[in-house]
């Protein structure tokens, strides 16, 4: 079951739209143009049309799953007491004194030029059910970091 925000769900459905109502087509002519050109057996043009259409379909089929899987958290009914999934985190990092803050959603929404984070990431599972004041240490692929929590809000 993938939890997600009723934004993600909404960005989940309208990009699987585009790809139906936009790129399948796309992908379908693309395949009948290489086929016009004659030869199949050695029309690389057509087989890589057949490629991009058959990864096209694997990714509206993984999309379609996750969309039938997905759970929308409402967050009316989320408490900033800890960090959660949807919890926005603002924290100090104590060795640099720098401040950070990340968003903490599912997998599919997470976009770090936005300042989403995967709620897989070791900052976020490092994060989770922690309080505002704690200070938590979290083994990332650099090492460990120090991080204070300073504020959490959905």
């Amino acid at each position: 079951m993938a939890y997600m925000s009723q934004e993600g769900y909404d960005n989940l459905v309208a990009e699987l739209r585009r790809l139906e109502s936009v790129e399948r087509p796309k992908a379908s002519a693309a395949i009948a143009e290489a086929r016009d050109k004659g030869d199949l057996s050695e029309n690389s043009e057509y087989d890589a049309a057949k490629e991009a259409q058959a990864k096209l379909e694997g990714k509206i089929n993984e999309m379609k799953a996750i969309l039938a899987e997905a759970k929308i958290i409402d967050t009316k009914r989320l408490s900033t007491d800890a960090v959660q999934i949807l919890s926005k985190v603002e924290m100090t990092n104590l060795a640099t004194k720098a401040k950070m803050t990340y968003t903490i959603v599912s997998e599919n929404e997470a976009n770090l030029r936005e300042g989403k984070i995967a709620i897989t990431t070791p900052i976020a599972q490092g994060l989770l059910n922690h309080k505002v004041g704690d200070e938590v240490e979290i083994t990332i692929p650099r090492g460990k970091i120090k991080l204070r929590i300073d504020k959490i809000s959905i």
